[in-house]
């Protein structure tokens, strides 16, 4: 069965999209989250696809921080395909929709994502604009983007979850920050529904539990992206401290401003790492 029959439900006109603003194979796939599309606006040689104008991706409002558009671009001498935004369960989508870059994305050929979110400091040592790599995740969220998907040969799709976020690929992460002088701390991520913060009670849970941040998204990608095959490696960007004390919408996206240039010289060493490694 090709990657094409179990992509849970891409249509075709959207694949042949994707690939013709590719206009060449493209490996690499990059979810950016909110205030972090500014590697997209760099990418030479782009072609943009509105949101709108994929049929299969979920029709929602958008929220500040995100484009809503698909950039087929190249970044460090390798064609990417670059998502600036998201579709999130708190919008009224569901987990499915919710996963549809990662679906998207192994349709048209890549067998690597790379999820960028903003999240919440849940470890006490985390502060504003530390960037942690993601270890693994716990899925708070009630759902998943395989209910009642009939999985290859017909049976559910039972996948595997012990290496969600690759570990070769975090290693590659991890050296490619070294070498360039960025640091990365480690962490588990925890996936709720939002839209609402968490309350303090709810990050002291969530610590015991043992996140080290939280946010409202990436974790419906990462598990359709295991589901048909693709390795993946994500990058939270810690927008406020502990317990969510006086955030704002607002102050996620100027924590993503002054992470921006960061995050932009990482993914592009990234990508010329993984290229130079093909």
């Amino acid at each position: 069965m090709t990657c094409d029959e179990v992509s849970l439900g891409v249509p075709a006109s959207d694949v042949d999209k994707a690939r013709g603003a590719l206009g060449a194979p493209a490996k690499v796939a990059i979810v950016l989250g909110s205030g972090l599309s500014g590697l997209a606006d760099e990418a030479a040689d782009a072609v943009v696809v509105p949101y709108g104008a994929l049929d299969g991706f979920p029709r929602v409002g958008a929220v500040a921080g995100h484009a809503g558009r698909l950039v087929a671009g190249t970044v460090a001498g390798a064609r990417v395909l670059l998502f600036q935004g998201r579709a999130h369960l708190y919008q009224g989508v569901t987990a499915l929709d919710a996963a549809y870059p990662a679906r998207l994305a192994a349709a048209a050929g890549c067998d690597t994502l790379v999820v960028t979110n903003a999240a919440g400091g849940v470890r006490e040592d985390l502060r504003p604009g530390d960037l942690v790599l993601i270890s693994d995740h716990l899925n708070l969220m009630g759902t998943n983007p395989l209910v009642g998907w009939p999985g290859p040969e017909g049976g559910f799709p039972f996948v595997p979850m012990r290496d969600a976020y690759d570990p070769g690929l975090r290693e590659v992460m991890r050296e490619t920050a070294g070498s360039i002088g960025i640091v990365l701390s480690d962490g588990v991520y925890a996936g709720l529904l939002g839209p609402s913060y968490e309350t303090p009670a709810e990050v002291r849970m969530l610590r015991e539990l043992g996140a080290d941040v939280v946010g409202m998204s990436t974790v419906p990608e990462v598990i359709a992206a295991r589901a048909l095959g693709m390795r993946v490696v994500g990058l939270s960007l810690v927008t406020n401290a502990a317990a969510g004390i006086g955030l704002s919408h607002q102050e996620v996206l100027e924590a993503g401003v002054q992470a921006a240039e960061r995050m932009k010289r990482l993914m592009t060493a990234f990508v010329a790492c993984l290229a130079a490694m093909s």
